[in-house]
């Protein structure tokens, strides 16, 4: 993309008295409100966002009012005001440029876990600056990338697996991409959605339909958000397979296919949540590593593919009430600032 530098500061700003900022009212409503905004404190850094991404399946369900009451404290995320269900100012993807405070940020482009707003103050250890090859808009994608990276991390995959990934979504057509760079490995993505295929070429992946996709599968990885996706994952391990469920429901009940061959298969069926670095590699990474290689693997252009929808900030309660009921087949939808 062609905006990587857009906004740039070039240099110190004066202090902003006020910022708006995005916040779910109630069941799928949501309105702009305004706030004072102080100037940033030693080791604080004042941040002008450029970008931010709407996480489809997190951000749909908080907008519906359906985080389940025994997950509130769970999903609160960073720099989230409110609580749920109601009045919350809610999500973790918004790429800015640094305006004032710690002196070598400024004028840096940077991601950080912060809600939809237009401004706002944050010790500067929860910024990342991006690599200087990441174009602005795409790096919103760091915290899925993260997402995706965790889960392969459960999932374990080794040289020459044979993997499916289910529901190309995001996060899932992440899994398949950073799987399918793995030496020998044969990678499908299954999605109802004959659409899919298009993205998925462009990702160098295979896209398949559910009735046509390959079994006795080493990995399958599930990330549809739905629960006839997890029985298609079941349905397509083999012998002692992991299936790894990347997807989260909310307070929805999901029925799970546990009978016929599930246990003569001895399959393994095991969650994925980004919240923790997974055990495997949680002596040795903390999560300022592990978004730092998300940003990293983002610098291939391929990945622009997963952008291409926008809305502008003014409009965004009304594009939330829109995508949390009626998806339009974009992925990820990036909000853009003035």
């Amino acid at each position: 993309m062609a905006d990587r530098d857009a906004g740039d500061a070039g240099g110190a700003a004066a202090p902003v008295a006020s910022s708006r900022s995005f916040w779910t009212t109630g069941p799928s409503r949501g309105e702009l409100r305004d706030a004072p905004l102080p100037p940033p404190g030693p080791g604080e850094v004042l941040v002008r966002a450029l970008y931010s991404g709407i996480s489809r399946g997190t951000e749909s369900l908080v907008f519906r009012g359906e985080v389940p009451s025994t997950q509130w404290q769970a999903m609160r995320c960073p720099f989230q005001q409110g609580d749920f269900p109601a009045p919350v100012k809610y999500g973790y993807c918004s790429v800015g440029v640094v305006e004032a405070g710690v002196d070598e940020l400024v004028g840096k482009h940077v991601f950080c876990l912060h809600p939809h707003q237009d401004r706002y103050v944050v010790p500067a250890a929860w910024t990342t600056v991006l690599p200087g090859s990441l174009p602005a808009p795409r790096a919103v994608l760091a915290a899925n990338m993260e997402t995706a990276v965790n889960g392969l991390w459960d999932a374990g995959p080794r040289v020459g697996d044979r993997i499916t990934v289910v529901g190309g979504g995001v996060v899932g057509l992440l899994v398949a991409t950073l799987a399918a760079r793995i030496p020998g490995t044969e990678v499908e993505l299954v999605d109802p959605d004959p659409q899919r295929a298009a993205v998925a070429g462009r990702l160098g992946l295979r896209h398949v339909l559910p009735l046509d996709a390959a079994g006795d599968r080493d990995i399958v990885v599930h990330a549809s958000g739905h629960p006839d996706g997890l029985a298609t994952a079941l349905a397509l391990a083999g012998f002692e397979a992991t299936v790894l469920e990347m997807s989260w429901y909310g307070d929805r009940r999901v029925p799970v296919p546990l009978g016929e061959a599930f246990h003569s298969r001895r399959l393994v069926l095991r969650s994925s949540q980004v919240g923790s670095v997974a055990t495997a590699q949680r002596a040795r990474w903390d999560h300022r590593r592990r978004m730092a290689l998300a940003l990293d693997l983002l610098a291939d252009d391929a990945f622009d593919a997963l952008v291409e929808a926008r809305v502008a900030f003014d409009t965004l309660p009304a594009a939330m009430a829109r995508l949390a009921h009626s998806p339009d087949g974009a992925l990820c939808t990036v909000v853009t600032y003035p």
